[in-house]
């Protein structure tokens, strides 16, 4: 299927071109074979008359002088034929020109006038004739049929050639047409050329909406999109608001439980409830930090971000080293300066953050991120030498609330909100085993 609106016009133009010039092509061969024949039939009449002008009658009998005015008829192989017949189609005369000619035609004098024919022998070659009845020569009765003729290979021969002029005329007008019509679209779609580039914009977060600098066929579809942007960005903080403000109601309470709890907790036979209440504020409290996180880091329907991905690992790396300063981790980023990845910047700084927390926490002394590229798709591997995931247990950790790691306090949260943003971004969350020995999780993120 053809993909490109500019080549489907140009094809379209192309095969509409063609259809007319074939359509043309007999019509005009037909108009030059008719224009031919009547120039043919002009000259013959002409060559007719100079047998006319120079017949004369004496005593009774045609006498024709022995060189005539056009030399074509005195010189031999001229290829123009000239026969005087008498009434009964008796041959009286004829041209030297005819003296390798051996032609069958017998006029037949019934008072037609003249008579303008193509005729065939029985060798295969075709003649033009021009046959004129008179009945006066010089002032003087007579009744003779005067021939011209003309071999038809000539006309044939003029025929082809004008026919292969038009043929490389008309490619060479074909090929014309396509350039400029080329030209003409290459013209005619930079209005769409302009619109894709915006659009680009758009996506990458250069621009808010699109610009009205385009033909007015094109405003409409313009308009729409910057309403259903200005749409979307306002639903999606309508949506951030309104969840922050459910977190802030909810967690305001949550906070005084907190503190009920801590009170219940001083008291010796109350401390086993407490600690109970103090799990579940806990639990509650991260079930509200995970939706909040899901709901706000999923993807633009129209906008598409970019981002820089080495200084935002270099960012996150930093800190980590930090907060797991004891550990003394070596951290290292095998990415291209220039690589940039299709997710907005939160959303990436979650995913990154939370799969670097784990490969931090849980690794001996090493960790490693990796970018590999390969025709539309980009993988991000972080990877670390820690005691690593068991293949059968691979597919559970996925899960929302799923921990193999029981030391460190936590609902098991953070790889399902990892999961979720990929979801949101049509991209691929996978587990294998490291070379380094631990863990390593695939981000695979299409670029179609």
């Amino acid at each position: 299927m053809i993909r490109s609106l500019r080549l489907r016009l140009m094809l379209a133009a192309a095969v509409l071109a063609l259809l007319f010039m074939l359509a043309l092509l007999p019509a005009l061969q037909k108009a030059f074979s008719l224009a031919l024949e009547e120039s043919i039939e002009q000259r013959l009449a002409s060559d007719v008359t100079t047998l006319i002008s120079a017949a004369r009658i004496e005593n009774g009998h045609l006498q024709m002088p022995t060189l005539l005015p056009d030399e074509r008829y005195n010189l031999p192989y001229t290829g123009l034929l000239g026969y005087i017949f008498d009434r009964q189609g008796k041959l009286v005369w004829q041209s030297r020109a005819t003296a390798s000619q051996s032609i069958n035609y017998r006029p037949r004098y019934d008072g037609r006038g003249n008579e303008f024919a193509r005729i065939s022998q029985d060798d295969g070659n075709e003649f033009f004739v021009y046959d004129v009845e008179v009945k006066l020569l010089g002032g003087k009765s007579a009744a003779f049929s005067i021939v011209a003729l003309q071999p038809v290979r000539e006309y044939q021969q003029t025929l082809d050639g004008l026919r292969e002029k038009l043929y490389l005329g008309f490619g060479a007008a074909l090929l014309a047409l396509m350039l400029l019509l080329w030209a003409g679209l290459t013209w005619g779609l930079r209005s769409l050329r302009r619109l894709s580039v915006e659009l680009d914009e758009v996506e990458t977060g250069a621009r808010d909406g699109l610009s009205r600098k385009h033909p007015r066929e094109l405003l409409r579809l313009t308009g729409s999109l910057n309403r259903l942007l200005h749409s979307e960005r306002e639903q999606r903080q309508r949506y951030r608001d309104s969840l922050g403000d459910l977190a802030h109601s909810l967690k305001t309470p949550l906070t005084v439980l907190q503190g009920v709890s801590e009170s219940m907790a001083r008291r010796q036979e109350e401390r086993e409830q407490a600690l109970m209440l103090q799990t579940q504020i806990e639990r509650m409290s991260q079930q509200i930090d995970y939706q909040l996180q899901r709901a706000s880091l999923r993807k633009s329907g129209l906008v598409r971000h970019q981002v820089p991905l080495r200084p935002l690992l270099e960012s996150l790396g930093s800190t980590l080293a930090k907060v797991y300063g004891d550990k003394r981790v070596a951290f290292s980023i095998q990415v291209p300066e220039q690589a940039r990845v299709p997710i907005e910047r939160n959303a990436l700084l979650e995913l990154l953050g939370n799969l670097l927390e784990n490969a931090f926490r849980l690794c001996l002394g090493q960790v490693r991120v990796r970018l590999q590229a390969s025709p539309g798709q980009l993988v991000i591997c972080v990877e670390d030498d820690g005691p690593g995931v068991p293949v059968d247990q691979r597919q559970r950790i996925l899960q929302r609330g799923e921990r193999l790691d029981r030391q460190h306090p936590g609902q098991g949260i953070g790889l399902a909100v990892v999961k979720d943003i990929l979801d949101g971004y049509d991209a691929r969350l996978t587990l294998e085993d490291s070379p380094l020995g631990g863990a390593a999780f695939h981000i695979r993120l299409s670029l179609e």
